[in-house]
Order: C-alpha cells, then structure tokens, then sequence
C-alpha cells in the first residue's frame, strides 16, 4: 500500500479520534452542577434576544439556495425555495450534510419537479455562499484578532493569523475568479457548478458573512457581552473547522468543545458552556423543532393529490408511466 495515500485516507480519522478524545477529557472535568446553575441563571430576555437573532440568521442561510435558484432557473417560485431551505437548514445543523442537507433537498425539491442535477446545483451553491462568507469573516478575525488558545494543542497567534490570511486570499481568489473568468462553470474535482457572474459572488459573500455575524453576536448575547464580541466570533469560525474535520452529526460536543477552549480566560468555564448549551438550544434544537412537523405535513399533504401535491409532479408521474 502506497504510504503517503495511506495517510491521506487515515488522517481525518486520526483528527477525529484525537478531537473526540479532547471532548471525553472536558466532559470529566466540568462540574455539571455549575453548569446547570449557569443556566437557570441566564435571563429571559437575554435568551429571547438570541432567538430572534437565531430567526434571522436560520432565514438568511435559507436564502443561499436562491443564488442557486438564479443560476439553474428552475421552476418553482422564490419563497417555495426559502421555505424548502428553511426545513432542510434545521435537518443539515442537527443531522450532517449527507443525509440533512442533501437528502433532504433531494426529497422536497423533487416533489416539485426539480431533477436531481439541479437539486444538486443548488445544495452545491448553498455550501459555496456559506463557506465564502466564512472565508471573509474568519479571515478578517483571525488576521486581525486571533483568539488567545489556552490549550497546548492549540495553534498560537501566529500560526491562526496566517491561516487568517490564507483563507481571506481564497475568498479574494473566488471573487476575482468570477470577475474575470470567461469559463461557465466551476470545476472541483468531479464536481461543477454553474459560475456567478461578479455582482452573484458579491451578494454571496455578503449573505454568508452575515449569517456567521449573526451567528457571533446570539453567542456573544448569550455570554451577556463578555470577552468580546471577537472573542465569540473566532470561537464560531474554528468551532465550524473542528465540526468538517470530525464528521459527528451537530458537531455534538465538538462545538462545545472548541468554542468554551476558545474564550476559556474571558468567561468561567460552567459560565461558557452553559452559553453554548443555550446557543445549541437556539439554533438547532429550536429550527428543528419547527421543521419536523412542517417536513411532516408536506410529508403528509404529498400522499394525498386533494391535499397539495403538485401538478407537475403527477404529471411526469403520467408521462414515465406511459414511457416504462
């Protein structure tokens, strides 16, 4: 077996055991009952705040797949699509990308007619707007303010400063790529996506770093303003890393992990996981609590051709019938 692409297969799972046994290491040490404590403690307004700042950000991630939208032209309207996105948003942060957010796409969209490849147009373009906001936005914090890592496994100032500058060049490359391209398409891989033109990639990032600032700031409300709201934001940026390179559905305890490590020093640690246990409340827990019974009712309302099952739908029904 060649060496180097033994390593390659087996590095993620390295990370992820490493991570994972990180987190288990934590859990031991946290003294629960101040936990519990914290969060009583935590007042209502303070939580009230973060959910309408978690409803604004859960609507602005939902309208990335309108950049995808605009660049298939499928037909099926603007607020069908956010309303699709908005579900399968709630099943993507809860359930993983794989069976959240692309097999739910591929359920809903398909109802309305969308074929696969454009389902997949779309998701492709969903993770493209979110993952260029972030460049801008970890960028940004990581060049300028790098959070102070307490851990010894932790990289320092330096080192997060240059990845800082390594991601925003990507997100400057991305843009100028869609400046100046005459090519139509992206290639990754096996991968391709419809390109956007200069003002598209522009309204990307915009969308995207919105929604990890909104992000930010519910996590900075619910720390009541301490440590700074830097100090939350690059907790958010390395926490949404650490969550990509150990594939545990909701990154379950590896957010929480990453994000208390962050602004250990600024916050007690009972104090700062019981912030984050509340964020995962807000804008997880919460989303899918409301996306479950409106994915059950379309569920439901699909069996039924009385009840909303759309036309175009039964009509391609009839035609591969007619064809098989």
């Amino acid at each position: 077996m060649n060496l180097p692409s033994a390593l390659r297969r087996s590095a993620p799972w390295l990370v992820a055991a490493v991570v994972l046994g990180l987190v288990a290491v934590q859990a031991r040490e946290v003294d629960w009952p101040q936990v519990r404590g914290a969060l009583r403690q935590l007042p209502l307004p303070t939580i009230g705040l973060s959910v309408l700042i978690a409803a604004a950000a859960h609507a602005v991630y939902a309208a990335f797949d309108l950049v995808g939208r605009a660049l298939t032209e499928p037909r099926i309207g603007r607020w069908r699509t956010w309303g699709i996105a908005a579900i399968v948003y709630a099943f993507n942060l809860n359930l993983g990308a794989l069976i959240g957010g692309l097999g739910m796409r591929l359920r809903l969209y398909t109802r309305w007619g969308l074929p696969p490849a454009t389902v997949a147009q779309i998701a492709g373009h969903c993770v493209l707007t979110n993952w260029v906001g972030w460049c801008w936005v970890a960028g940004l914090v990581l060049l300028l303010a790098p959070p102070s890592l307490s851990a010894g496994w932790a990289p320092g100032p330096q080192a997060l400063r240059a990845a800082g500058a390594g991601v925003l060049l990507l997100a400057l490359a991305y843009q100028a790529v869609c400046s100046v391209s005459r090519r139509k398409t992206l290639q990754w891989r096996r991968h391709t996506l419809e390109r956007a033109g200069p003002r598209l990639a522009l309204l990307q990032a915009a969308a995207g770093a919105v929604n990890w600032l909104l992000m930010a700031l519910s996590l900075w409300n619910l720390l009541q303003g301490r440590g700074g709201f830097a100090v939350a934001l690059g907790a958010i940026v390395l926490a949404a890393v650490a969550g990509i390179l150990v594939r545990v559905p909701g990154s379950v305890g590896v957010f929480e992990t990453v994000v208390v490590t962050a602004i250990a020093g600024a916050v007690p640690t009972h104090e700062a996981l019981a912030a984050v246990l509340a964020f995962r409340a807000v804008h997880y827990l919460l989303p899918l609590a409301l996306a479950l019974p409106a994915y059950g009712l379309i569920e439901w309302a699909g069996k039924d051709p009385k009840r909303g099952t759309n036309k175009r739908c039964k009509e391609q029904d009839t035609k591969r019938r007619r064809f098989a």
